[in-house]
C-alpha cells in the first residue's frame, strides 16, 4: 500500500481489531467506485464528493483515508506502479538487473512512457503542483536512476541528472507532447534514447 494512505486500526484492549478488516473492505469499495467513475468520465471530471456518494461513505471519511484527490489518484495507480517497480527490481533485463546501466536507462524511459501512455491523466493528478519528488513512487524512481547514472555517467552529478530526467517524463509534459504537440509515442521513445545516449556517450543501437 502507498505510505500514508491506509488508516491505522483502532485497537481497544480486550477487543479484536475488527476495524482493520472493516477499513480494508471500505478502502476496496472506495477504490472500486473511484475506478468506475474515472473509467466513465476521466479523472478531471471526478470529484471527491462524487466518489464518496458512489461508495456510500462520508466525504470526511474519504479525505481522512486519502488526504485529497492526489492521494486518491496515487491509490488508484498503486497496482500499476508497483508492477513497474517490481520489473525494475527483479524483472528480466534490460528493464531489470543484468544489462549495462546505459541500456537500463534507455529501458526505464521506454517503460515509463508506456506507463504514462496508459495512465498520464491519473499520474498528473497524483503529482499536483504542491507535491514534489518526495510523493508516491517518485523517490524510488529517483534512487533507481541515480544509481544507474553513477555507473553510466561518473562524470555527471547523478542526482541532479536523475531529477532532470524525471522532469522530462512528467505526466503533464507527456500530455502536452501527445495532445498539444501531436508527437507520437515512437518520437518520445526515440528522444529519450537519444538523450540517454548523449549523456552516457553510448553508440546508438537498435532501439
Amino acid at each position: 500500500m502507498i505510505a500514508g494512505v491506509e488508516e491505522l486500526p483502532l485497537v481497544v484492549p480486550g477487543q479484536e481489531p475488527r476495524e482493520r478488516a472493516d477499513a480494508a473492505r471500505n478502502r476496496r469499495r472506495i477504490l472500486a467506485a473511484a475506478a468506475d467513475l474515472v473509467a466513465q468520465r476521466g479523472i478531471e471530471r471526478v470529484s471527491m464528493d462524487d466518489v464518496a456518494r458512489a461508495a456510500c461513505v462520508g466525504t470526511g471519511t474519504l479525505y481522512r483515508r486519502f488526504g485529497d484527490r492526489a492521494g486518491l489518484a496515487l491509490a488508484l495507480l498503486d497496482e500499476q506502479t508497483r508492477a513497474f517497480q517490481d520489473q525494475l527490481i527483479a524483472g528480466p533485463p534490460p528493464l531489470g538487473p543484468g544489462a549495462p546501466a546505459a541500456v537500463r536507462l534507455r529501458a526505464f524511459g521506454k517503460g515509463f512512457l508506456d506507463l504514462l501512455e496508459r495512465h498520464a491523466e491519473l499520474m498528473a493528478v497524483a503529482e499536483e503542483p504542491r507535491r514534489d519528488l518526495g510523493a508516491g513512487p517518485m523517490p524510488f524512481y529517483l534512487t533507481h536512476l541515480t544509481i544507474l547514472l553513477r555507473d553510466a555517467t561518473p562524470h555527471l552529478d547523478a542526482e541532479f541528472t536523475a531529477r532532470a530526467l524525471l522532469a522530462a517524463l512528467a505526466p503533464h509534459e507527456h500530455l502536452r507532447a501527445r495532445r498539444g504537440f501531436g508527437w507520437s509515442l515512437e518520437r518520445l521513445r526515440a528522444g529519450w534514447c537519444a538523450l540517454i545516449d548523449a549523456l552516457t556517450g553510448a553508440v546508438p543501437a537498435d532501439r
